[in-house]
């Protein structure tokens, strides 16, 4: 793969950071985080190493969905901030070095939206065709069998015109019909208002699935039990993965294209195969970056990760940049998910991510090992997860941010209570750990000054180094990475290089060359290349 400039393509070998804005700080002390709490931090975000931030929702929405409904594509959620705020963000972020992406849900909108008030008014209605209709089944009942994200059916009957209407997410959340143009247009309009606003891309929701089968055919049954492969036993061949949506990627980013630099299109692509996501490169004139949820589900262990890292490249197109991430907002995090709250596998987990070719992303505490928090039931904010069993809930990954170990945790104003509990995380939050050079904040810190010096501005080579069983060796770029992912010390032989990095002996400046043949349980290393492993 070839390197490219940073100006014109800023995402190769960066680091963009995730910010749930609820959970990130609270400025006004409602118990919601918001616009100002975020351009509050970004200090702190500049001081960590990261290039660009990714902010969940911020346009109006009655939050059912916590965003993910929205009601205004224009307009920013009045309990987020306001318009003004959001462009002074963009400005603060521009002064440090970083750019503001925002999240885009183009797959359905919410019920209050204004077209989907006028097209519930009668089968007349000027934006009737906006969203998905269809009449009972035969007999009565639903279209067809499709299933939405709780696994109940995927239509709601609107007994004022008989017919039903189409939502892959709860009822409150209508699909809406990318088979019709004006459609499309309003979407390339969205996207230029934010894009002329200094909006650097969009992370696209559920960019897998906007357009439906025509014909409304039932989802097949579902091979396995792959969560990514299937919905509730059906898989998603009829209600989503459409061939048809590549074409709105393919304009959209002839839009991106027109501004300078290009504007960023960074899609959730849930797709449990990696070609299809790689299809979602096009030929380099489609998203630039698409999200790897394969990474995310397989076992944390050297062989499952390295396997999908080597599927992955060997996947995507040449010259298209991959992505890698451990959390996000509707997952597990992943220093619980992977490392069961052991930090030593939480830092194990940042560095051989933060050291593969392509764009990293960290959702928020991921850079303290910040753990899932246990939601007692009365406390649950979302309706998706409401009946989920305990760890299944996606409320355990969107707790407030913990900046300090004070019992509003630095996020919200003392006495206050926050909208999700504030988990006790064991000193796991930034204060304790920002002036601590053993912490896993400093590392991470250090990490990415690594990673930008080394990877920054370009999609780096990968190859794989044979090593003993367990750890997984690597070269890229200029560096040679080892990580043992074992509860025993393993002998690697000699790494001719000097050391740059490691998860548990600090930063404190490189060991001299050949001091690095052993690693310790769950430790990684960073050495300058020119490394051999015997």
């Amino acid at each position: 793969m070839n390197a490219h400039a940073a100006g014109q393509h800023w995402w190769h070998g960066a680091t963009l950071y995730q910010i749930y804005v609820r959970s990130w700080r609270d400025s006004d002390g409602d118990g919601y985080g918001d616009l100002r709490g975020v351009i509050s931090g970004l200090d702190y975000l500049a001081w960590l190493g990261v290039d660009g931030i990714w902010l969940s929702p911020t346009m109006p929405s009655p939050d059912h969905d916590w965003g993910y409904d929205v009601s205004d594509y224009l307009a920013v959620h009045p309990e987020l901030g306001t318009i003004g705020d959001l462009d002074e963000l963009v400005a603060q972020a521009g002064q440090r070095g970083m750019r503001v992406l925002l999240d885009l849900v183009p797959n359905h909108t919410s019920s209050a939206h204004p077209w989907f008030v006028d097209a519930r008014s009668g089968r007349g209605a000027a934006r009737r065709s906006y969203y998905v209709w269809a009449d009972p089944a035969p007999g009565g009942g639903p279209p067809n069998n499709w299933l939405n994200n709780t696994g109940t059916s995927a239509w709601t009957l609107d007994d004022a015109s008989g017919q039903y209407y189409l939502h892959n997410f709860l009822p409150s959340q209508p699909d809406l019909n990318w088979w019709e143009p004006a459609v499309h247009a309003e979407f390339d309009s969205i996207l230029r208002f934010w894009f002329d606003r200094g909006i650097a891309g969009f992370r696209i929701d559920v960019a897998h699935g906007l357009y439906k089968d025509a014909a409304l055919r039932d989802d097949p049954p579902a091979a396995g039990r792959d969560r990514l492969a299937g919905r509730y036993g059906l898989a998603q061949v009829y209600s989503a993965n459409r061939p048809e949506s590549h074409g709105v990627y393919r304009d959209w980013r002839a839009i991106a294209e027109t501004y300078a630099p290009p504007r960023l299109l960074l899609g959730e692509t849930w797709v449990a195969d990696l070609p299809s996501m790689a299809g979602f490169h096009g030929h380099g004139d489609e998203l630039q970056l698409t999200f790897n949820f394969p990474v995310i589900f397989a076992d944390f262990t050297a062989e499952a990760l390295s396997s999908v890292v080597a599927e992955t490249l060997a996947a995507l197109p040449a010259g298209e940049s991959p992505v890698w991430t451990g959390s996000n907002h509707d997952v597990s995090r992943f220093p619980t998910r992977w490392g069961g709250g052991d930090e030593a596998k939480a830092r194990l987990a940042l560095l051989v991510l933060a050291t593969l070719p392509g764009t990293f992303v960290l959702y928020y505490g991921d850079e303290i090992a910040m753990t899932d928090v246990e939601i007692p039931d009365e406390s649950r904010r979302d309706e998706m997860t409401a009946g989920a069993p305990a760890g299944r809930d996606r409320d355990r990954a969107r707790t407030p941010m913990p900046w300090d170990a004070s019992p509003a945790a630095g996020f919200t104003a003392p006495g206050v209570r926050p909208w999700l509990p504030i988990g006790g995380h064991a000193g796991r939050n930034v204060a304790s750990q920002r002036d601590d050079p053993a912490s896993t904040l400093r590392f991470c810190r250090d990490l990415l000054a690594l990673r930008r010096a080394e990877l920054g501005g370009t999609i780096a080579a990968y190859t794989q180094l044979p090593g003993p069983p367990g750890v997984w060796v690597y070269r890229v770029g200029g560096l040679v990475v080892a990580a043992n992912f074992a509860d025993e010390p393993v002998c690697l032989g000699e790494l001719a290089g000097p050391l740059l990095l490691s998860t548990s002996r600090g930063a404190a400046g490189p060991e001299p060359a050949g001091q690095v043949g052993r690693l310790g349980p769950w430790e990684g290393v960073i050495v300058r290349d020119g490394a051999t492993v015997t």
